[in-house]
């Protein structure tokens, strides 16, 4: 039998768009303060939006490009390309084909991949399964991108103070150390409606009458989310995962949430009985970017030097559809 193809990450990038916008600048704009809540429930203190010239593509080509110079490897090297992401540059062609022609991975295959907020860890844990499945996929670059201020409506307080843009990579590669353990994903799609961009699909096309309207042409919370979705779902996710490879939640090192609210990862590590001092998070100073936060959070902890080799990193993500996801991995410092 030949032996079991692990996978790792190399290097990891992010990327953000040009504009900076504060909760000053947004309580001037809504004739509100909104301070106490946003930076103290959200831990949301600041975000970027991007230019009429900045988008999804551009946000995942800046951020694939570090992380390539990360690990080393050019665009020739690269395998596979998947782009994760819910605000695609177009219905169609694939987001992933217009990154894939602007980084020219000239060897590369190409696919977006949309599972909402949860988009990044269900792209890693597909990266990795390609990995072990086909010798032929030695290093795949896995992007979870987001512009969704293209689709916020400035007057809507409950989205305009959350959403963000932005653009997360990691390059994973077959190695003979593991890297990626255990994954699990879960959906609820009784609750597919809660919360998206409703129009510029298949059921209701953009139309004169849909912009005039100007509702299901933005993102819209149509449904409140039950708390128990993250704050029951996320222990009982991970624990699942950690159960199957022997792990407790105390062998973690770095906890890595979806960074919509900061207050709801100090409730679950307080469920899980872990200290918030290893639940890495950046909403602060990059806002909730979606199915970007989690390889934005990762690249942002790798450039900060907190992540050892040998550390054991659980990624959730959790959003729109309902979507999550959960992978569990050890640090590797190299190949």
């Amino acid at each position: 039998m030949s032996e079991v193809r692990h996978a790792i990450i190399t290097g990891t990038g992010h990327a953000v768009p040009s504009r900076l916008v504060t909760n000053d600048e947004l309580s001037a704009t809504l004739g509100e303060d909104i301070h106490a809540f946003v930076e103290g429930t959200l831990g949301i203190h600041q975000r970027y939006w991007c230019a009429a010239d900045e988008s999804t593509a551009s946000l995942a080509t800046a951020a694939a490009r570090r992380a390539l110079a990360m690990s080393g490897r050019s665009t020739a090297d690269v395998d596979l390309l998947i782009v994760a992401t819910d605000t695609p540059e177009f219905v169609s062609p694939p987001t992933a084909s217009v990154v894939h022609g602007q980084l020219g991975t000239v060897n590369a295959g190409t696919f977006d991949l949309n599972a909402g907020c949860a988009g990044f860890a269900t792209a890693l844990d597909t990266a990795w399964k390609f990995i072990r499945a086909d010798e032929r996929y030695r290093c795949i670059v896995v992007i979870g991108a987001y512009a969704m201020s293209k689709f916020l409506d400035v007057r809507d307080k409950k989205t305009v103070t959350i959403f963000a843009d932005g653009a997360g990579a990691a390059v994973v590669e077959a190695a003979k150390r593991p890297g990626v353990l255990a994954s699990e994903l879960f959906a609820d799609g009784t609750l597919c409606e809660g919360l998206g961009v409703f129009a510029g699909g298949t059921r209701t096309p953009v139309t004169q009458a849909v912009l005039d309207d100007g509702y299901r042409n933005h993102v819209r919370f149509v449904q409140k989310y039950p708390a128990s979705v993250n704050e029951e779902g996320w222990p009982r996710i991970v624990r699942s995962v950690l159960g199957r490879i022997g792990k407790r939640e105390s062998d973690v090192d770095h906890w890595m949430w979806t960074q919509v609210n900061r207050s709801t990862i100090a409730t679950v590590m307080d469920t899980l009985d872990q200290p918030m001092e290893k639940a890495h998070t950046i909403m602060g100073k990059w806002g909730y970017t979606g199915s970007a936060c989690l390889p934005m959070a990762l690249d942002d902890a790798n450039a900060k030097g907190l992540l050892r080799d040998g550390d054991l990193i659980v990624l959730t993500g959790s959003g729109a559809g309902l979507a999550m996801g959960c992978v569990v991995m050890t640090w590797r410092g190299g190949r």
